[in-house]
């Protein structure tokens, strides 16, 4: 019989986080090849980035310790499944699909620290 183990992560590092305008994250997710989704937990959408899975990385990742290198975030009370972005430079409106992660225990956990720590402007 196969044993399952649940490895839950135990830490999750943050090197840089950053707030900005609704809008510029989702230029941020533009692309030649189309647009990458943005992740919504409890009124923050956001976009993070990896370190790159060096030895040491992957030796964290394996002892339950993520880093995330930057953090772009904005406030977005409401979920919605696609938020679109109406800009010349585009010469079209660009949708960019929205995940909803409220599912995930790392994501809340990241969004309730965010809100605590990360003093309302």
């Amino acid at each position: 019989m196969t044993r399952i183990t649940y490895s839950p992560t135990e830490e999750l590092v943050i090197h840089e986080i950053v707030e900005i305008g609704k809008d510029d994250l989702m230029r941020e997710r533009v692309t030649p090849a189309g647009t990458i989704p943005l992740y919504w937990v409890n009124g923050i959408l956001f976009s993070f980035t990896s370190l790159p899975m060096t030895d040491d990385v992957t030796k964290d990742y394996l002892r339950g310790k993520i880093h995330w290198l930057e953090v772009h975030y904005a406030r977005m009370d409401k979920y919605v499944p696609v938020i679109s972005l109406d800009e010349e430079e585009f010469k079209q409106k660009m949708n960019i699909r929205v995940i909803d992660t409220s599912f995930s225990p790392i994501h809340k956990e990241f969004s309730n620290w965010l809100k605590s720590n990360i003093k309302n402007k």
